[in-house]
């Protein structure tokens, strides 16, 4: 705890709360008795005079109260236009990364084509339709529309987050590995029966997006990621369009996503779906699957296709990881539900295992890293149906690198083995195995069935070409070429009297080859454009924002503490002198949203009455012109206002050091190198800024606040050298990086050890805040109850919770019914965030300052009333300091152990750093806010994340809730994911109000001003992450690198000015607002 000065003992009594706003009628009171008293020895009046003197001093009172008033209202007003300022520039980072997006993350072109059975793709192909001999029913769904029906029905079951490795033997000693033998068992001692494979998905790696690509057989693009969790109907051609046209009746088991995706389609008295986001629940789905699909087998003449989907080994991995024994006796039991299902398939029933994605090492997924993209497929059937064209292929690939399946080949295959049209935008290609044959010779099959898919996807390419205005080529190497060159060889293979059609099946896969890569790049173009655009609106609002952070210092920020010159003031302003200031005064806020509604509204306006006339609106357009003229109609505003870019011209090392913070990491960020060590960087920044602040400190002039600054420089320091050992690693930091924000670099829970540290908290930081209360003698008022057992409650009940959910995961409790412990964690942590959030809000706006009256006492010699104040001197920060506390039980509580601990060391660094500001007279420097916008990075990391999109802790939104809940639960995913910097956010006006007293004038323009320096360092990032973005947007790491910390940034801009507003500048008025009205208004 900081070292603190020496205190008076024998406090004396003091008043009750409710006597706060009698202190100013106690000083006019005191001051009128005395000058009574004055006159009465002096000058003897009539009895008349002292009554007209009674009067003349109720009048003042009551023109001192309408003074006030007039104060309170002003502020008021000013308030809402600074709070209009920061909402427009809300929008302008809004529209500017909307637009950027727009361009950078590009969507695929829907289109509206619909393969069917009466007109297969090779009708318009130069050589014969078909190759092979004429099968009945050729040309209907019952005999094979565009290729012979193998099966008459299907079994699909579709286990969640299936990795390929724990299907295949390893022998170690992994919880995850050997658990599920059955199906590598399987393909082994019955190739003809069954094959295994790796099944590899195509980032991003969420379950919605790979059912897209599994039943439609496209490509997702990296926006697709934001409707992961809304999803909407699929309208393109896909699988289960294709079963529904040709009559075929679909039952769906399990995930709920299915659901969302094709509503109505499928057997409503079969069907039944599940949540499937309750990642605590690890065998509800999964049972019910089981329970259900049985008795489905044994009436099979109700169903042509049942989809079973499983979630327990993903929520496994979400919620223990892979290396846990609760994913060993998942993976058995369904090893155990695969073996017994494979034992009900007749010989007219295909029956398919797979996976939709893998998972990484700690059992999320969501990104494009080898472990979330390599998942399996297995097929099987009864008769022996399947071969293998090299003998070496019957041993099922050792691992995911060996012959891997391309996911997007499951549906020509599936559409061809039951007898349905390929879906139109289809471009995989038949898994071979399916169709080579048992004897693994059956060429003209293969070459058959390749031929088919191929001429389809040129339908496609075609399709989609026009419909982009895009010219195809013939061009050596390009598509049409190797198109040309493999029909030229089907045509001349089918007229020779020995055809070699594994020649022509190998030149067909390679068109589809080409064609798949071709279609990537085209949609990885972007859209310069609206790029440019995007960049251009951001850009100009961060010019904006730092002429508006250049308006200067602390010229308007001073303090009136003498009592007898804050009267003379009012005095003067009651008589009329000062009235015009008080009744309005100017703002510079005020001005710029007017400007900014100038620009805007016009533009606004037109586009509204040009999408009336024509019936057609452009809305995004009109939003981005709207925003470059708002943006420049501010700046035009600025300029007339005498503000310049030039006094952002650092003059100090402080300041030049919040510059070489800000641009360094803003450069930094074209490197992929330091973008992935981002975490150990800031580390150095802050280390940085510890060490200056040391040796800064050498030079004041008082022992006290040498020795005071040099301590927290000291703790500064430490404290962040602490934080750094709470760390989760990315894989690309391997093998020089160790994870310890888990019990393991494999798990997803916390070690038993750690449990300790949110009780170590609860034990240590309130008295850490009440430490750094006292020496200004601010623990005083509601303080002790809210820290001392409020903050002590909210901690320890946190810290409870934890332990709880450790006994929920471990099993401590095994006679306990089953979720007696997670409903108890549940009602806890409602409980915890209730009192927090709701209670603690309504409180802060309520309480009053946190200081304390000493009784009035009589001075016998001078006859006068003493009335002593304890904690006016940090009156401001210390009330602020609790709506910190509020946010700060909140976000412990959402955050794991380690995280919680984190947070916790952040919270003291705060207090230290705002001591540091304080002592080294630098409250109003750009270095404060900047350091805030440091800490709230660096801890992000240190709860548990990285800059990438598996790092998401999804099982946070279970801590308080049993499902999801719109909108609760993506606020307490975003509370959990980027509590840092909302908690530096908050922290913004403390450094203006940290011993700050009641009197200080200007506090509003000065938190202002420190929220537009803080807000600038994260709007100068965002606007870098998009700038480095688009220029390396061929790098080999776009899309694993740079994309994901370009998301990053823009989601925490935004967060930032939303919290900057809504709770901060919030925060600010009521602090301000109960400040004034009990010690009366400043200004």
């Amino acid at each position: 705890m900081p070292p603190t000065n020496p205190t008076t003992k024998g406090k004396p009594a003091s008043q009750s709360p409710s006597e706060y706003k009698a202190l100013q009628a106690q000083f006019a009171a005191a001051k009128r008795a005395k000058d009574a008293k004055d006159a009465a020895d002096n000058n003897p009046v009539e009895e008349g005079a002292e009554e007209a003197e009674r009067q003349r001093a109720s009048l003042r009172q009551r023109q001192r109260a309408a003074l006030q008033r007039v104060r309170r209202k002003n502020y008021e007003r000013r308030w809402a236009w600074t709070a209009g300022f920061w909402f427009w520039m809300l929008c302008i980072h809004a529209v500017g990364i909307a637009y950027f997006t727009s361009g950078f993350l590009l969507t695929r072109l829907m289109l509206d084509e619909k393969s069917s059975c009466a007109a297969p793709p090779t009708l318009n192909a130069s050589g014969p339709v078909d190759i092979l001999p004429e099968w009945k029913g050729k040309g209907t769904p019952e005999g094979g529309c565009w290729h012979p029906r193998t099966f008459k029905r299907a079994v699909v079951l579709v286990i969640d987050a299936l990795r390929y490795d724990f299907a295949v033997p390893m022998g170690d000693n992994e919880a995850f590995h050997d658990a599920l033998p059955f199906m590598y068992e399987t393909a082994l001692k019955a190739p003809g029966n069954a094959f295994l494979r790796p099944f590899i998905a195509d980032p991003p790696t969420t379950t919605l997006q790979r059912l897209k690509g599994l039943t439609t057989g496209t490509l997702p693009t990296f926006i697709d990621v934001g409707s992961s969790f809304a999803g909407t109907a699929i309208q393109e051609d896909n699988l289960l369009m294709q079963l529904r046209d040709a009559g075929r009746r679909i039952v769906h088991l399990g995930d709920d996503t299915w659901e969302a995706l094709f509503p109505g389609y499928f057997v409503g008295n079969l069907s039944h779906a599940d949540d499937s986001f309750f990642v605590y629940d690890l065998h509800t789905v999964d049972n019910g699957v089981i329970e259900r699909i049985f008795p489905l087998m044994d009436r099979k003449s109700e169903w042509d296709v049942v989809i079973g989907h499983c979630l327990g080994v993903d929520h496994a991995g979400h919620r223990y990881g892979p290396n846990h024994v609760e994913m060993t006796k998942k993976l058995r039991q369904m090893d155990t539900f695969v073996r017994d299902l494979s034992a009900t398939i007749d010989d007219e029933t295909l029956l398919v295992v797979m996976g939709d994605h893998g998972m990484d090492g700690k059992g999320d997924h969501g990104g494009e890293s080898d472990d979330e993209v390599e998942s399996t497929i297995w097929m099987y059937s009864s008769k022996p149906v399947f071969g293998r064209t090299k003998p070496e292929f019957v041993t099922p690939p050792a691992n995911a690198k060996i012959r891997p399946v391309n996911q997007i080949d499951l549906v020509p295959t599936l559409a061809l083995l039951l007898g349905i049209p390929i879906p139109y935008n289809n471009l995989g290609r038949p898994i071979e195995e399916a169709f080579a044959g048992a004897g693994g010779n059956a060429w003209n099959a293969l070459a058959a069935a390749e031929r088919t898919t191929a001429a389809g996807i040129r339908r496609y390419q075609g399709s989609y070409f026009s419909a982009q205005g895009i010219e195809q080529t013939a061009k050596s190497g390009s598509p049409g070429e190797r198109w040309a060159q493999a029909e030229a060889l089907y045509v001349k293979t089918a007229n020779q009297r020995k055809p070699d059609w594994a020649s022509v099946y190998s030149s067909f896969a390679k068109y589809q080859e080409g064609t798949l890569k071709a279609c990537k790049d085209l949609w990885a173009r972007f859209d310069i454009k609206n790029m440019i655009t995007g960049l251009s609106i951001t850009a100009l609002g961060v010019v904006a924002l730092l002429v508006y952070i250049a308006k200067g210092g602390d010229d308007d920020t001073e303090a009136l503490d003498d009592l007898e010159l804050d009267l003379a003031e009012q005095s003067l302003q009651m008589q009329g002198v000062g009235a015009d200031a008080a009744a309005e005064t100017p703002q510079l806020e005020k001005d710029l949203v007017a400007a900014a509604l100038f620009g805007a509204l016009p533009v606004i306006g037109g586009g509204v009455v040009k999408a009336y006339l024509s019936g057609v609106g452009d809305w995004h357009r009109g939003a981005g012109f709207a925003a470059l003229t708002s943006t420049m109609t501010v700046l035009v505003k600025l300029y007339e206002a005498q503000e310049s870019l030039v006094n952002l011209v650092p003059t100090t090392l402080w300041g030049w050091m919040a510059v070489v913070f800000t641009l360094s990491q803003s450069i930094g960020f074209a490197s992929n190198s330091y973008t992935i060590w981002e975490d150990s960087i800031l580390l150095f920044f802050l280390t940085t800024f510890g060490v200056v602040s040391a040796f800064a400190a050498l030079k004041l002039p008082k022992p006290t606040d040498r020795y005071l600054s040099i301590y927290h420089s000291v703790i500064f320091v430490v404290l962040g050298r602490i934080a750094s050992l709470s760390k989760l690693c990315r894989e690309e930091q391997m093998p020089y990086c160790t994870s310890t924000y888990y019990a393991s670099a494999t798990s997803s829970t916390s070690a038993p050890w750690q449990l300790v540290i949110p009780f170590l908290v609860f034990l240590i930081l309130p008295f850490i805040v009440k430490a750094y209360l006292t020496p200004t003698r601010s623990y005083e008022g509601l303080a002790p109850g809210w820290i001392g057992l409020g903050l002590r409650a909210g901690l320890f009940m946190s810290a409870l919770y934890w332990t709880l959910d450790a006994a929920d995961n471990g099993n401590w409790f095994p006679d306990l019914p089953d979720k007696t412990l997670k409903n108890l964690s549940v009602y806890l942590a409602q409980i915890i965030l209730g009192g927090a959030l709701v209670v603690g809000t309504t409180a802060f706006v309520w309480a009053p300052p946190s200081v304390d009256i000493i009784r009035p006492a009589t001075s016998s010699k001078t006859n006068k009333i003493q009335v002593a104040i304890l904690g006016y001197g940090n009156a401001h920060g210390a009330r602020y300091l609790l709506l910190l506390v509020n946010i700060l039980t909140a976000c412990f509580l959402l955050s794991k152990p380690m995280g919680g601990g984190a947070l916790g060391l952040m919270t003291w660094q705060i207090l230290s750093l705002v001591e540091i500001l304080d002592l080294l007279s630098l409250t109003t420097s750009p270095i404060g806010p900047t350091v805030l916008a440091l800490l709230g990075t660096f801890y992000f990391f240190k709860t548990g994340h990285q800059a990438v999109l598996s790092s998401i802790q999804w099982d946070a939104a279970f801590i308080p809730l049993f499902t999801i809940r719109y909108p609760w639960s993506p606020l307490v995913i975003a509370l959990n994911t980027l509590a840092g910097q909302i908690l530096a956010t908050l922290a913004v006006p403390l450094i203006v109000m940290w011993k700050t007293s009641p009197k200080r004038k200007g506090l509003l323009d000065a938190v202002s001003r420190a929220l537009g320096i803080y807000i600038a360092y994260y709007a100068v990032e965002a606007l870098a992450t998009m700038a480095w973005a688009g220029h390396l947007r061929r790098h080999l790491m776009l899309y694993r690198v740079f994309n994901p910390r370009f998301m990053t940034a823009a989601v925490v801009l935004i967060v930032v000015d939303m919290v900057g507003i809504l709770v901060a500048l919030a925060g600010t008025r009521t602090n301000t607002i109960a400040i004034g009205d009990v010690f009366g208004w400043a200004e």
